[in-house]
């Protein structure tokens, strides 16, 4: 009589593990979780885009700049005519190749304060070079420091366009940089020219968030005053979100920049209007308290600046501390949904720009499924129908563990809801050829100790102890290559990464622990005179 073992037991519950968190891909139904299809299989968006390092560096002057004014404005120090000056080095299409030198200047009034003051922003401010010229302070940056913010631009680029995205909703997106100074953004399942509009404006909003104090002096001047001549009073001009025809003359140093932000969320105001609720960290509470009570005083305006556009410029009435503010702009929920999550991922240091882009449709995906369940299929049937005729029964038990094989693969993929590309399909295809490379080896191990005399019980336990070694070699240094493309490979290469991962680990309970057990199971019903039937093998007595 046939006698279960832990064996087997494990490896049913494996398969009955596999079978039920299978059914909601392999059905494709409205509950359970699903194995999401890559691009290449359900189509969706891809983009090459390029990134302006060049306005990294000059948020990185301007970062600098406030960093100096507040240092001083705390030693009562009144510095004006502060000035930015980036040079580049242009290609023969205009495009910047490289950012030669960036330094911001400004004038200390008090002359007798022009030393005092170079000591406290050299204090202030350690990664940046100053020189003090009269009473004239440079901050500037080296060709090394230069170098590390385009590189931090566009590492931080794909860390916040990935996290934007993942906030999002989306499943499984692919952003990576791709050469010197590009990044690869793929997005599945994005069908509809909305949609596509919505990722695209995620992806490149700057979410630069700025609070600025209005030039209350020289406001009423503001729509006759040029760029340059605000530029002379260390201001700029800015149009109003609502209406461009409305603009603001505005303190070019400003006061509190999105890096102080702690969280970001679209929430109602009493009139049921959509608005942006944000709170600042430590630093910023302190800086924009004591810069809401000295406004105060004098009923100044604080404008609210998101991108380059001012959404509000408020007359502060008393000190506010707490460091809680709001946006608000006439936003719908989604508007005020996607610049929350822009918000809360963090600014862009660089604003980015589509070098390419291109909609893969859903039939190109169709034919892939198709020729990629095909070669699945067909593979399958080949290996399970060799396997049989090669080693009889043997074949039967090793097809037996394929099968649940497969079955945990699908399974376990689902409940990490893990994405599905071609590149993983095809590593399916290859691991129903390794799931079953375990059984061959010891499949011919048992047969060389049948044909050396063995008994069956003793040829089978020496089998799996002799082959056991070779199969853990061969699984454990494919699984370290595989585990190495899925951590430093990105888009197709992780989803066959992935797939050969689960593969390899689920060969390993079927394919050895399963498989056994049920050698174990069915020992007492081999007969020595039937070992053609079992093994695949004549002529031994």
């Amino acid at each position: 009589m046939s006698k279960l073992n832990y064996r087997v037991v494990i490896f049913i519950l494996a398969l009955i593990f596999g079978v039920v968190f299978s059914i909601p891909s392999l059905t494709q139904s409205e509950s359970g979780k699903k194995i999401t299809l890559g691009l290449d299989l359900q189509g969706g968006l891809h983009m090459l885009l390029g990134i302006k390092t060049e306005e990294a560096v000059k948020s990185t002057l301007k970062s600098l700049a406030s960093t100096a004014q507040f240092t001083l404005d705390k030693a009562d120090i009144v510095i004006d005519n502060v000035d930015f000056d980036v040079k580049t080095t242009k290609d023969k299409d205009g495009n910047i190749v490289k950012i030669d030198s960036a330094k911001v200047t400004f004038e200390v009034i008090d002359e007798d304060d022009a030393k005092k003051a170079y000591e406290l922003t050299k204090k202030a401010i350690r990664d940046a070079e100053l020189t003090l010229n009269k009473n004239i302070i440079t901050i500037s940056l080296n060709q090394k420091q230069l170098d590390a913010i385009e590189q931090k631009a566009i590492s931080q680029a794909v860390e916040t366009i990935r996290n934007r995205l993942n906030e999002f909703g989306l499943a499984e997106p692919t952003v990576a940089k791709q050469g010197k100074d590009k990044i690869l953004v793929e997005v599945p399942g994005i069908k509809s020219a909305k949609d596509e509009q919505r990722i695209r404006d995620l992806i490149s909003k700057q979410a630069h968030l700025l609070q600025m104090a209005v030039d209350e002096k020289r406001a009423d001047r503001v729509y006759t005053m040029t760029p340059a001549e605000a530029k002379k009073y260390g201001d700029v001009i800015l149009e109003d979100v609502k209406n461009p025809k409305i603009k603001y003359l505005v303190k070019q140093i400003p006061i509190l920049d999105g890096s102080m932000m702690d969280d970001a969320k679209a929430v109602y105001d009493r009139n049921g209007n959509p608005i942006i609720s944000f709170s600042l960290n430590g630093e910023g509470a302190k800086i924009f308290a004591k810069f809401t009570e000295k406004a105060a005083k004098t009923k100044a305006r604080l404008a609210i600046v998101l991108d380059g556009k001012v959404y509000s410029a408020p007359h502060i009435q008393e000190r506010i501390g707490g460091g809680r503010g709001q946006i608000s702009g006439g936003f719908t929920i989604n508007e005020a949904n996607d610049i929350a999550i822009a918000l809360r991922s963090g600014a862009l240091l660089a604003p980015v720009y589509v070098k390419e882009k291109r909609s893969v449709g859903p039939s190109l995906g169709a034919d892939s499924i198709k020729a990629s369940s095909f070669a699945l299929v067909a593979g399958f049937i080949l290996v399970f129908a060799f396997m049989i005729i090669y080693y009889g029964m043997a074949g039967l038990i090793a097809d037996i563990a394929l099968i649940g094989n497969l079955f945990l693969i699908i399974a376990i993929m689902s409940l990490f809801g893990a994405t599905l590309t071609l590149p993983g399909m095809a590593g399916i295809v290859l691991t129903v050829g390794m799931a079953v490379d375990a059984n061959v080896i010891i499949n011919e191990r048992i047969r060389e100790l049948l044909k050396e005399g063995k008994s069956v019980a003793k040829a089978i336990e020496e089998g799996y102890s002799n082959a056991f070694t070779a199969i853990w070699d061969a699984n454990v240094t494919t699984l370290i290559a595989s585990t190495l493309l899925f951590f430093y490979g990105t888009g197709a290469i992780k989803g066959f990464a992935v797939t050969m991962t689960i593969g390899i680990l689920a060969s390993m309970l079927t394919a050895i622990l399963g498989t056994h057990g049920i050698w174990q199971m069915v020992l007492t019903k081999i007969k020595k005179d039937k070992l053609n039937f079992w093994f695949g093998i004549k002529g031994v007595k």
